[in-house]
């Protein structure tokens, strides 16, 4: 068996204002139905792999295993980094923890915003990597380049690869090139994309960490037997993690070890690193388009509009991103995409909230977005996931109107619990205790009406929460 092992805490600020910090483009459906989380954990499945590892972070938690839920996955461990600290720890961590039960194991480790349209092709370039990995290689997926890109790290082959993608031994790795390199490199045949996907057997890889990391091994190890259960996840202890370094697993692994192999693949593979890549994945004759948008006498552009009922229209654009949020919008020549993480910095130098929170907000029940804001006043619509339950709160600064719009309510006002079901409302006073729980086996939705003098988040008391939150 192959345990994957799903690394999921990245924040993706390239394709702002889709993706933000507290909503990375891994959870969002970017190409299809699916988020490209749950068709990377949907393409790791079969008889050939274990439940999957995931490593997230804690704001992530409980998106991860309700993604996994809603996708038809039975999760694995999760486990919670207390902090981001790059690729290298937190693949030694999962490697620490598989070895506590397979320690003979496989483990293919991948990033979980990539875009892999054929599953069966990828499957079958796993399956001529085991025996490699078997033998105790380190193998990593190299892929086959279709142009000359100055944004992605390349693998040097030590030969030509073959047209059956066996594994073939790593002369080097290669860092992004300029222009010229890579078109070099294109000519040459000898070099692929560094996908960042591995394959390796539990025991190999923490030889090769041992070998080139044994301080970084010390502080995971002591995160991982100290690590704490909640809720079903399994949280690495803070002080330890904190003296591991953050580096990732090339500079800190493979980039000294003598046993590695790559496997070739050439049936189709995208980061999704910025909106020209998207662009790439989704363009049907120059011109891609999402939701409600329309394309008027234009070449090469990307339209997409994410606000329901909110049209974008583009006339005689050329070679142009347009990317419509209800409270932001990017506008971008398609080169210049990978700019679009020095705009989310100038937003954050600025104080703006939409260079990293998402407009809805979302919650182990569910979510809810704000629809209008005015002195002493704010509009909210909540949705609450079937069987769920907010906590039971209080409020020093605002009293609350529910009216239920979906489903049916089970509210608790004091000592009252009562049902409250479409077209009906109820008021929470300022300062009362008070719950709302979705008893139904659908989404439920109310808008909230809030009055107060102060109006924000942390103006919250928590008495009881079945998400461990008080």
């Amino acid at each position: 068996m192959i345990t994957p092992v799903l690394l999921c805490g990245g924040s993706g600020t390239r394709l702002w204002p889709l993706s933000r910090k507290s909503y990375p483009k891994q959870f969002s459906p970017l190409i299809g139905d699916e988020s490209l989380f749950q068709a990377s954990a949907k393409r790791l499945q079969g008889d050939r792999y274990a439940p999957p590892i995931v490593v997230t972070s804690d704001a992530f938690r409980f998106i991860v295993v309700q993604q996994l839920q809603e996708a038809g996955v039975a999760p694995g461990t999760v486990l919670i980094e207390p902090e981001g600290r790059d690729t290298a720890p937190a693949i030694l961590a999962a490697a620490l923890h598989l070895a506590e039960t397979d320690p003979d194991g496989l483990m293919l480790v991948a990033p979980s915003d990539h875009v892999i349209p054929d599953a069966a092709k990828f499957d079958a370039a796993v399956a001529k990597a085991i025996p490699t990995a078997e033998l105790g290689q380190l193998v990593t997926f190299g892929i086959t380049p279709d142009r000359a890109e100055t944004g992605y790290g390349y693998l040097a082959l030590a030969t030509h690869p073959c047209c059956d993608a066996h594994p073939i031994p790593l002369k080097s790795f290669v860092e992004k090139p300029d222009a010229a390199q890579a078109a070099e490199m294109l000519a040459d045949k000898r070099y692929l994309w560094n996908a960042g996907i591995f394959l390796f057997s539990v025991r190999s890889i923490l030889a090769a960490y041992a070998s080139s990391a044994p301080e970084m091994v010390k502080a995971v190890e002591q995160a991982v037997n100290e690590a704490k259960t909640d809720l079903g996840f399994l949280r690495l202890a803070p002080e330890p993690w904190a003296k591991s370094p953050a580096i990732s697993i090339d500079y800190a692994v493979m980039e000294k070890a003598n046993n590695l192999s790559v496997v070739p693949y050439r049936d189709g593979w995208s980061d999704l690193g910025d909106w020209a890549a998207v662009w790439r994945e989704t363009e049907s004759d120059g011109i891609a388009l999402s939701g409600a948008a329309t394309a008027i006498d234009c070449e090469n552009s990307l339209l997409r509009s994410e606000v329901e009922g909110q049209n974008i229209v583009g006339i005689g654009l050329k070679d142009i991103v347009a990317v419509a949020m209800p409270d932001a919008v990017l506008i971008s020549h398609k080169d210049n995409t990978q700019q679009v993480k020095t705009a989310v910095a100038a937003l954050k130098s600025k104080g703006a909230p939409q260079a990293e929170s998402f407009p809805k907000d979302h919650r182990p029940w569910g979510w809810f977005e704000s629809l209008a804001i005015g002195d002493r006043f704010q509009v909210k619509r909540i949705v609450v996931n079937p069987g769920a339950a907010l906590s039971l709160q209080s409020h020093h600064h605002r009293a609350e109107h529910w009216i239920v719009v979906q489903g049916t309510a089970s509210v608790t006002i004091g000592d009252e619990v009562q049902l409250v079901t479409e077209n009906q409302s109820v008021y929470v006073p300022l300062g009362a205790t008070h719950r709302m729980e979705n008893p139904g086996k659908l989404p439920m939705v109310l808008i909230e009406v809030q009055t107060g003098s102060y109006l924000g988040e942390d103006d919250i008391i928590r008495y009881e929460d079945v998400y461990a939150r008080t």
